[in-house]
């Protein structure tokens, strides 16, 4: 059992502190039926994933890293459990990565919602919306606007929003663009639960192909989205991933030197 985890605050689920960030310690299931919960009950409750890119930015981006600490954060990819079991001695219980897991709930909230899609190119929102409206016919799905906007349309935007006043807001913006604009413009009276899912429009589009799913099972998505998109993205991976996982050491380090002390 990992005894370093984060005791939960009441209703809250328990955590693991990975580089600064509160991450929830939940099964699959679990994960589920704590968002269905929160939307049951109406619980405005900003959501976001971590995974070893994300965590980067925030090391650096401390108005990231403070906005992080309001928002119900899950673990997103195998950066992030090796990060866990270096410093916990096991992995998280489920990988809530939200290209996966976004899909997953939608299908499994029988109750209709109505959700909103705010980001990624017009084109890919709309398609995005209609794959989504065929795994979960269910549900109600509005495109609010692609990610293209400027500061004074925010305001538009945003009243827009509130007159739709969605169960679920999809937010796909880029990191830490979405985070913040979440953390900036909404509150209860826009939504019930923002979500930062990052390029998930365009996964659920066709525009990003996903990797074949052997090579999700083998946790090497990260290589295949490396493979064919390499001009944007070997910084993130290739620099990136050891920086990432030298800064886990060192808070290995610390976490040690504290247990000494005590």
């Amino acid at each position: 059992m990992n005894v370093h985890s984060a005791p939960p605050p009441r209703g809250l689920p328990p955590t693991r502190n990975i580089l600064g960030i509160e991450v929830a310690t939940l099964t699959w299931d679990a994960a589920l039926s704590h968002m269905k919960r929160l939307l049951a009950e109406r619980r405005f409750t900003k959501v976001s994933f971590l995974n070893a890119h994300n965590a980067n930015v925030a090391s650096t981006d401390a108005g990231f890293a403070r906005a992080l600490d309001d928002f119900l954060v899950l673990p997103d990819g195998i950066g992030v459990d090796v990060a866990s079991k270096l410093l916990y001695g096991d992995p998280f219980p489920a990988n809530l990565n939200g290209t996966d897991f976004i899909p997953a709930l939608l299908a499994a909230e029988t109750r209709p919602l109505t959700i909103g899609l705010l980001g990624a190119k017009r084109v890919n929102a709309e398609r995005a919306a209609a794959k989504l409206q065929s795994l979960a016919p269910q549900h109600r799905f509005e495109v609010v606007h692609d990610g293209f906007f400027s500061a004074a349309e925010e305001p538009q935007i945003v009243a827009r929003i509130k007159a739709l006043k969605p169960d679920i807001l999809l937010v796909a913006m880029g990191v830490p663009r979405q985070e913040m604009w979440i953390a900036r413009n909404l509150g209860g009276d826009a939504c019930v639960l923002p979500i930062a899912v990052g390029a998930l429009l365009d996964f659920m589009s066709g525009a990003v192909p996903r990797a074949p799913v052997l090579v999700r099972r083998l946790r090497l998505e990260w290589l295949f989205r490396l493979a064919i998109e390499p001009g944007r993205l070997w910084r993130r991976y290739i620099f990136g991933n050891p920086v990432f996982l030298t800064r886990v050491m060192l808070q290995k380090l610390r976490m040690a030197g504290r247990r000494q002390r005590a």
